[in-house]
C-alpha cells in the first residue's frame, strides 16, 4: 500500500487517521460488509460491491490483505475453490459498520428503499435491534435471502441474526434482500407482499410479523 495517499504524510498520530489508511479507500469498508457473514469468492464479492470495477475489487482485497483485515483461503473438497474471508481483527470491524449505518440513515440524503445486499439487511437488523428490548417476542425464523443466502434468526433466548439453518423454525421467510428490508424497516405489509408474490412463508406468519413488529420504521 506505499503508493496510495496516506495520512501518514502529515505525520499523525492519531490511531484513527491510521484506521482510515486501512480501510478508508472507497470500497474497502463495503468489501468488509460483504465479507461479514463468512467467506465469499471473488465473483460472489463483485455481485455485492456494486460499482467496483474487477481490477477496482482486486486492489482493494489486495490492499485489505496486506493490512491484515482480509485473508485467502482454499475450501477443502468437493468445492476447492478460493474465498476471501476476514480476519478476527477483521471482524472487529462489525461495531464500525453498525455507527455508521445508525449514523447514515439520518442523513436527509439517504437513498431509502433502494437496492441492498444480504449483507446489509442482516447487519441493519442486527443494528437497530441491538438496544431493543424483546419482550415477550419469542420466535425462531429461517429467512432465504436472494441467491441461496440462509439466514437464522431467534429471539428466544436473546437476539440471535446469522447465517445459517434454523432448527424447528415457526416459519420459513423466502424474499429477496430489498423486499424484506421494505417490510422491516419500509412499512410494506407481509400480506402484500405475498400476494404480489415477493415475498413467500412457510409456517406461522404472525410469528414472522412478531418479529418484524420489533423494527424501528426508518422513514
Amino acid at each position: 500500500m506505499a503508493s496510495r495517499r496516506t495520512y501518514g504524510s502529515y505525520d499523525d498520530g492519531c490511531a484513527a487517521a491510521h484506521a482510515l489508511d486501512l480501510i478508508g479507500e472507497r470500497w474497502s469498508l463495503i468489501v468488509v460488509r460483504e465479507l461479514m457473514l463468512g467467506p465469499k469468492r471473488f465473483t460472489d464479492l463483485r455481485s455485492g460491491v456494486l460499482g467496483a470495477s474487477a481490477n477496482v475489487l482486486s486492489q482493494r482485497l489486495r490492499d485489505l490483505e496486506e493490512a491484515g483485515i482480509v485473508r485467502r483461503v482454499t475450501l477443502g473438497p468437493p468445492a476447492r475453490a478460493q474465498v476471501y474471508e476476514l480476519t478476527e481483527w477483521g471482524l472487529e470491524l462489525e461495531p464500525v459498520l453498525r455507527a455508521l449505518g445508525r449514523w447514515g440513515v439520518r442523513s436527509p440524503a439517504m437513498p431509502h428503499g433502494a437496492q441492498v445486499s444480504n449483507e446489509t439487511t442482516v447487519l441493519s437488523m442486527r443494528t437497530m435491534l441491538e438496544d431493543v428490548p424483546l419482550g415477550d417476542v419469542k420466535v425462531r425464523l429461517e429467512l432465504r435471502l436472494g441467491k441461496g443466502d440462509v439466514i437464522r434468526i431467534d429471539t428466544t433466548d436473546g437476539l440471535v441474526i446469522e447465517r445459517g439453518s434454523a432448527a424447528d423454525p415457526d416459519a420459513v421467510v423466502t424474499a429477496e434482500s430489498t423486499v424484506f428490508t421494505s417490510m422491516a424497516f419500509y412499512g410494506r405489509d407481509l400480506d402484500e407482499a405475498i400476494d404480489a408474490g415477493d415475498a413467500t412463508v412457510d409456517g406461522d406468519p404472525n410469528a414472522v410479523r412478531r418479529f418484524l413488529g420489533l423494527l424501528p420504521a426508518l422513514t
